[in-house]
């Protein structure tokens, strides 16, 4: 992976000597930015990672990117999440759905342990400079390299082979996302790596253009397997497919995780083994239960020895259940009060945006705005 900057200081967290960063917390990096502590040559060392509004996640969801979140919320002192809502347009909603899908999400990551406190939660629309910067950085990438990114090819399909502009530039918008705060870390799962490296590149483009300035974002990559469908895991788990039993969200009853758990396709060996080549339903299986428990898949196997498939299905369902249970309780309560959710929403917007601010009037200055 390529340097972040050629001549710069990268901190992992704020050395205690300086007054400004007595709270380790993204607020006391921001004072310290308003206050000239960090200047150009320091590289905070900054997460953003971002989530849909699809409502409520699935397990797939959970443990690919939720519960990774809740662990970089406490290594990190500078942690941005949002709620991608402008991503969200690239597929059609109903206004009145979409508004309900961003309450129900951030009830959701608020319930699996993401904490404001910690981290800035925000609404992507509310922070207007993430678009003014996606239409800058869109004027640095050409249209061939968008037109080969497999996400556009999959995506125009479910659009009879049209495709919008937004579907296309999408990617170019996540660049803006993540550069806006110099993000210099960003958990992706495989299917977006692609769209990081281009990020990357449109950095390093930038910076070749109009002198350093981006540091060029590292990928965290999840040691999560990725979650497949449980009707068919050959394809990834979604909250779209049309087979009900195929996906567990974070909000089934134990009744309706059990059930799926049983239906899940397997195959006709009985024995619990781990080869995603052969036996790719029972690997699933496996990679869940070693997700959702911490323990390795050696460790998995070890404690389901003499189990056969009908019965290891039901031991990683009731896994699965214990812990969700506590989740499902907590996003009941948060769903309850849609002004908290608005209002930690709006802080976080408010957070962002004072972050976004001096980086973003720099830039205008460098392309000559101003």
């Amino acid at each position: 992976m390529r340097a972040l900057f050629r001549a710069s200081v990268l901190i992992p967290f704020p050395p205690a000597p300086l007054s400004t960063f007595s709270m380790a917390t993204p607020g006391g990096m921001i004072r310290a930015l308003h206050r000239g502590t960090l200047g150009q040559s320091v590289v905070v060392d900054r997460i953003f990672s971002g989530i849909q509004p699809t409502g409520t996640p699935h397990l797939g969801n959970y443990l690919g990117a939720i519960q990774n979140w809740v662990r970089l919320q406490e290594e990190s002192s500078s942690v941005l999440y949002s709620i991608m809502d402008l991503h969200s347009l690239t597929m059609p909603k109903e206004p009145a759905i979409l508004r309900q899908n961003i309450l129900d999400t951030t009830a959701a990551i608020l319930a699996c342990g993401i904490d404001p406190k910690k981290c800035f939660l925000f609404r992507q629309s509310l922070v207007p400079e993430h678009a003014e910067l996606a239409w800058i950085l869109g004027c640095l990438t050409n249209v061939p390299r968008l037109l080969r990114l497999p996400q556009w090819k999959m995506k125009r399909a479910s659009q009879n082979n049209e495709g919008t502009v937004g579907l296309l530039t999408y990617p170019v918008l996540q660049a803006a996302d993540i550069l806006l705060y110099k993000s210099t870390r960003v958990p992706v799962g495989e299917d977006q790596v692609l769209h990081l490296e281009l990020a990357q590149d449109i950095a390093q483009h930038f910076n070749k253009k109009y002198g350093e300035f981006f540091p060029v974002p590292k990928a965290i990559l999840s040691t999560t397997k990725k979650i497949k469908s449980l009707r068919d895991p050959a394809v990834k788990m979604s909250k779209s497919d049309p087979q009900k039993l195929a996906t567990v969200n974070v909000t089934d009853s134990p009744e309706e995780i059990v059930l799926k758990f049983r239906k899940a396709v397997t195959d006709f060996t009985s024995e619990v083994t781990y080869n995603p080549a052969s036996r790719p339903g029972v690997s699933n299986l496996v990679s869940i239960h070693a997700a959702i428990t911490g323990l390795s898949t050696k460790e998995v196997l070890h404690q389901s020895a003499g189990l056969d498939t009908a019965r290891y299905k039901m031991v990683v369902a009731e896994s699965v259940i214990q812990k969700f249970a506590p989740i499902r309780n907590e996003i009941k309560k948060l769903q309850e009060d849609k002004s908290h959710l608005i209002k930690v929403l709006e802080d976080g917007a408010e957070k962002a945006k004072e972050l976004a601010a001096p980086i973003y009037q720099e830039i205008r200055r460098l392309v000559g705005f101003q």
